[in-house]
């Protein structure tokens, strides 16, 4: 842990010595999902492969940059790309820039990605609002040693998905004449996509969506007592079990369609955002 704290500190000291803002909400984009940041006034954009201890995304659509910037007249750093754990990173890995977004002086974090819908009501390009998740990961970025520095040993998630900035988001897609879905999100390792008997297993324990990430960081941000608003992008269907052949290309198309709602959504957001 100690370790950990140690690079920490060198990641947030090597991103303090290049901006001057003091960013309040972190940001992380997910597939097909990083336009939001044409939308940011760009104070500083950092290519990951050159902040000390960081990841490098692979995958395709993730861009890989640390962006810093302003928001709807609210100092942000924004994750354009994430990191999963089917790249063979461990979730320590994974969740580790958000352990350095808090040592920047985050509060609240919004998490966005492209999900797979499960739900009946559901079509491609719809939007949900995370209620609440399922880790089937088969890990958990908290196992090891704690450091009651950074948060307790057993957290509660009793909300994860806070209340308050969910509800906001709701309002605000209503506002606008978006039509929301509020669900489930289910956390599979990837990266293949799912066989119709493991849809069917997670619709009957309860989920609405799944996908391949945002849990880790989601555990993390709250075990650094970080508030959390989470969206997911309905890319592909999986309704009822009955499962269409897709492909990535195709879901990061459903993705980009989807796009526009999902930045007013979250400018909105973080414009209504009281720090």
């Amino acid at each position: 842990m100690e370790n950990l704290k140690a690079k920490i500190q060198e990641t947030s000291a090597f991103i303090k010595e290049r901006t001057r803002l003091n960013p309040r909400i972190g940001i992380i984009l997910g597939t097909g999902l990083g336009a939001l940041v044409d939308d940011i006034e760009i104070e500083r954009v950092i290519p990951y492969q050159e902040i000390p201890n960081f990841p490098v995304s692979t995958v395709e659509s993730h861009q890989g940059n640390l962006v810093l910037g302003n928001l709807s007249g609210k100092a942000v750093v924004a994750m354009q790309g994430r990191f999963h754990y089917y790249e063979g990173y461990t979730m320590q890995q994974i969740t580790f820039p958000v352990r350095v977004m808090k040592a920047l002086g985050i509060e609240v974090l919004i998490i966005s990605n492209a999900a797979g819908g499960m739900n009946r009501n559901m079509k491609k390009g719809d939007l949900m609002i995370i209620t609440d998740h399922i880790n089937l990961l088969g890990d958990n970025p908290l196992r090891g040693p704690n450091d009651p520095e950074l948060g307790p040993r057993f957290p509660d998630m009793s909300q994860a998905y806070d209340k308050e900035l969910r509800e906001l988001a709701l309002n605000i897609a209503i506002e606008k004449g978006f039509y929301v879905h509020q669900g489930v999100y289910v956390a599979l390792p990837g990266p293949n996509l799912e066989t119709p008997a493991e849809y069917r297993f997670l619709i009957t324990i309860g989920a609405d969506a799944v996908g391949m990430s945002t849990v880790p960081e989601v555990i993390v941000a709250r075990h650094a007592g970080i508030r959390v608003f989470g969206i997911s992008c309905i890319t592909d269907l999986a309704i009822d079990g009955v499962v269409e052949p897709v492909n990535f290309e195709e879901i990061v198309e459903a993705a980009n369609q989807a796009e526009p709602k999902l930045t007013t959504i979250i400018k909105e957001l973080v414009a209504r955002i009281q720090l």
